[in-house]
């Protein structure tokens, strides 16, 4: 059975504390650099390495990739499809101030769709997609082969909440998505069979919720 892993990104360096969403040049801390350290290792180590890797096009999913690109020697497929969701307050400190501005009220009228962001139906398509485009190259290697794809906490946390035929509507605190952790899907030809977490980088969790994703 073939299997896609869903990575999150390591540690961003915002020091200001924006929602960055798909802002350019956010690239990673030091604690970051580490966490793909422990990626890169994770799957190097791993009884069946993949043979696949596919990556956001934002720095911090690069940056995040690069150790596991190094490690294994394979090139890295860029896709645009597994990019963060679109977000209309990107750039700015997302608090109760800035969000009681009318202009920013206006958003909020919807939680369920989102109405202050890409819809999360539309989100699933196109993580979808990329994985169904990702099962298509597997298939070369053999009905076993695994593959990666580094991306973001919403879009992984959408994928995930399909794949278990949960609703999309949410509390964003309540995600279970860590920084640089791994959410795997398992297939059995283009049918899902499991989806399974595990969080690499517990320990190098900050000791507060981080902004943007």
């Amino acid at each position: 059975m073939a299997r896609i892993h869903l990575v999150r990104h390591g540690e961003v360096d915002n020091p200001e504390g924006i929602l960055y969403g798909r802002l350019p040049n956010f690239g990673l801390t030091e604690r970051g650099h580490e966490m793909a350290r422990r990626v890169g290792e994770h799957f190097a180590t791993a009884s069946a390495p993949p043979v696949e890797l596919v990556c956001s096009p934002l720095l911090r999913a690069q940056q995040t990739i690069t150790p596991l690109r190094q490690r294994l020697e394979l090139p890295v497929f860029t896709d645009d499809r597994v990019i963060e969701a679109a977000n209309f307050f990107e750039g700015q400190q997302v608090n109760a101030r800035r969000l009681s501005e009318p202009r920013n009220l206006l958003r909020l009228y919807n939680p369920l769709t989102p109405s202050w962001g890409e819809p999360y139906r539309q989100i699933v398509l196109r993580m979808q997609a990329a994985m169904a485009s990702l099962r298509a190259k597997l298939a070369k290697h053999g009905p076993e082969a695994e593959g990666v794809i580094v991306s973001h906490q919403l879009p992984i946390w959408m994928t995930r909440r399909a794949g278990e035929q949960r609703s999309l509507v949410h509390d964003p605190r309540k995600r279970e998505c860590d920084l640089a952790s791994i959410t795997s899907f398992t297939f059995e030809s283009s049918t899902l069979v499991s989806v399974s977490y595990e969080s690499i980088c517990a320990d190098l969790q900050p000791g507060q919720a981080v902004a943007g994703a």
